[in-house]
């Protein structure tokens, strides 16, 4: 892992995992730890951390405000909880406009609004010029658990189905686009939403999803990565009905990105039992953030641990892990 912290250690692929396993597991390892899922599971509370240090802090379709909010009430919902209560923590640079500052505070309250979800605690600290960049969001948000509804990567099974609720990419694509001064086409957005609303109507239907998670830090690959190697399954991917906007594999195409690796911040990946895979599908294709959704694979009891993805001339690749990092700080 080497002696010092890359950026990479932070964007969730094979690095993050190395810094988890050796350095942050061995100080804190405990049984509610190690479910190493999305958020923590209390009795009946669901409880989640994050921290945003996105580059640009304004972007097309969102705000490191928006994001903040709508990244922990997606990370609670995922557990199986319905988002309840938010804590929030700013890091402000000396120097920072005040009407950035608004407009930030701003879209996280629309954002709070939209979840169903109160912010009851926080805390702001200024340090000095040059020693932030600008604004750092710290969130912590508290859930109940829905009575009968058990998300775990022990419930995945062979031949169950993997679900994804849309297109892949484009929140990744849109941070570049901003960083860089690139012109994309105004069908091209982050897709940075609340999916808790959509994640209840799909448990409605289905209690016993076996797996739910967000695709955000290493996109696709590393949340189904993680997920056959918990389980201790395999899955095999249709690369044809995976959702990937056309500008986007084109920015793909160009920069020799991979938009299995790309980062999301409004995508939810389910695994689900295949008896149910049509119902859910077609709830979640009614629900706005979930207009684009597909089946996109199965879970295989060969090749433990792995993912794997049909191409279109009927070959089938690894998909790793993803090493490092594609775009840094996207959130």
């Amino acid at each position: 892992m080497g002696d010092k912290i890359l950026m990479a250690h932070g964007a969730g692929g094979q690095l993050s995992a190395e810094l988890l396993r050796e350095v942050i597991m061995p100080a804190f390892d405990n049984e509610i730890l190690h479910e190493l899922h999305d958020g923590a599971k209390i009795g009946r509370l669901a409880m989640t951390t994050d921290s945003y240090v996105v580059r640009p802090i304004f972007f097309r379709g969102g705000d490191i405000g928006k994001l903040s909010i709508c990244g922990t009430v997606n990370d609670l919902a995922v557990t199986g909880a319905v988002p309840k209560f938010l804590s929030v923590g700013m890091i402000l640079e000396e120097g920072f406009e005040l009407d950035a500052l608004k407009k930030i505070v701003g879209s996280m309250s629309r954002a709070a609004v939209e979840a169903g979800v109160k912010i009851i605690t926080g805390d702001t600290k200024v340090v000095g010029r040059g020693q932030a960049d600008g604004i750092f969001i710290n969130t912590a948000g508290v859930g109940e658990l829905i009575d009968g509804v058990d998300i775990s990567a022990r419930n995945v099974r062979a031949g169950m189905k993997i679900l994804l609720s849309g297109t892949i990419g484009d929140h990744a694509v849109t941070i570049l686009a901003g960083r860089h001064g690139l012109e994309l086409p105004s069908s091209v957005q982050s897709d940075c939403a609340p999916l808790n609303g959509l994640i209840g109507e799909m448990l409605t239907v289905e209690p016993r999803i076996a797996m739910l998670r967000d695709a955000t830090r290493g996109g696709l690959a590393a949340v189904l990565n993680e997920i056959a190697q918990a389980a201790g399954v395999g899955i095999l991917l249709d690369d044809e009905k995976i959702p990937v906007r056309e500008e986007v594999r084109g920015v793909c195409d160009i920069l020799g990105f991979d938009a299995l690796e790309l980062a999301n911040e409004g995508k939810i990946v389910a695994v689900v039992p295949s008896e149910s895979a049509e119902k859910i599908l077609s709830v979640m294709r009614r629900n706005v953030y979930g207009r684009h959704a597909a089946i996109i694979g199965e879970v295989v009891a060969q090749s433990v641990g792995k993912v794997g993805l049909r191409t279109a001339i009927g070959s089938v690749r690894i998909v790793d892990m993803p090493a490092g990092e594609l775009v840094p700080r996207i959130c």
